[in-house]
């Protein structure tokens, strides 16, 4: 992992324009590719960002970007779209580079790995025809919850939360995008479960074709009486 900080500016454009103008900010470039600008607030969140695959190049800036006060020019630019962010770093206040090794990954709490050992159990809540093939199903950046076999062919990889939020989207995207080029699961369909979906989640997983699925986690245990509800 790369950390850089700087005085920079940053233009995006792809599927939406987007400027960032001069300020003091941190820029991760991880060991996948990706590249995130933070600020000092705004939580956990960057400002904007990369998600692989993608390349950087580190170009030095025209005449007119020198004469700015530019001293190098970052462009990272998606693989598989025109999604291109152009970062300028006008001074850079640190720098460093970290191996931090093959992570074990996100252990998760004892409901949501519950509720990924009932949907395994209950593989028919996907839908009529589907075949469970196996939890957690290895890839280059992390397992997949559940993949199943869709009753048209091609699998189904599963992304389960207790409450669903954008990161979990982006998280299954990127599994999408990378198990999509194994012709052996092509084609791959996505499927967002959790007990509670939030509406920013729900809307972009609309967008990306990726089907929401809500959890009833006492109906899935068999202690809720579904026929004595009032609503």
């Amino acid at each position: 992992m790369r950390l850089v900080v700087a005085r920079c500016s940053a233009q995006y454009t792809g599927r939406l324009s987007a400027h960032l103008p001069l300020a003091t900010r941190l820029l991760v470039v991880k060991a996948d590719g990706s590249v995130l600008l933070h600020s000092d607030g705004g939580s956990y969140k960057p400002l904007n960002w990369m998600s692989p695959p993608c390349t950087l190049t580190v170009l030095d800036p025209g005449d007119e970007a020198a004469g700015r006060g530019v001293d190098q020019v970052w462009v990272v630019q998606h693989a598989k779209s025109d999604d291109r962010l152009e970062i300028e770093l006008h001074e850079v206040l640190h720098e460093s580079a970290h191996d931090l090794g093959v992570d074990p990954g996100l252990v998760k709490d004892g409901v949501e790995a519950h509720l990924q050992a009932l949907l395994a159990e209950q593989i028919h809540l996907l839908g009529a025809g589907h075949v469970l093939v196996r939890r957690e199903y290895p890839t280059a950046i992390g397992p997949v919850d559940i993949l199943a076999r869709h009753p048209e062919g091609g699998t189904v990889a599963v992304e389960i939360k207790r409450r669903g939020d954008i990161d979990g989207v982006e998280q299954l995207t990127r599994y999408l995008e990378l198990l999509g080029r194994d012709p052996l699961l092509a084609p791959v369909r996505g499927v967002f479960a959790a007990q509670e979906i939030r509406p920013q989640a729900r809307v972009l997983a609309h967008d990306r074709g990726i089907a929401c699925l809500v959890l009833d986690y006492d109906a899935m245990r068999g202690v809720d009486d579904v026929e004595s509800r009032l609503f």
